[in-house]
């Protein structure tokens, strides 16, 4: 006869609860600041290669 296996996961699943809407509102809004500023920084750091060889480019290197 086959042994029974115990899952772990099921009993997690079993845990959860509903989260607070307070809390779950506080949570999106810092994941949606957090992609913001990643967002931003992105924007001004995407061409920082260029814009450096451009600004000390020499008027004689064509």
């Amino acid at each position: 006869m086959a042994k029974k296996i115990r899952n772990p996961f099921k009993e997690l699943e079993a845990s959860l609860r509903e989260v607070p809407p307070g809390m779950k509102k506080k949570v999106m809004n810092d994941i949606a600041a957090a992609k913001l500023i990643m967002d931003m920084a992105s924007l001004f750091s995407f061409n920082v290669g260029s814009a450096l060889r451009k600004l000390f480019k020499t008027p004689g290197n064509n």
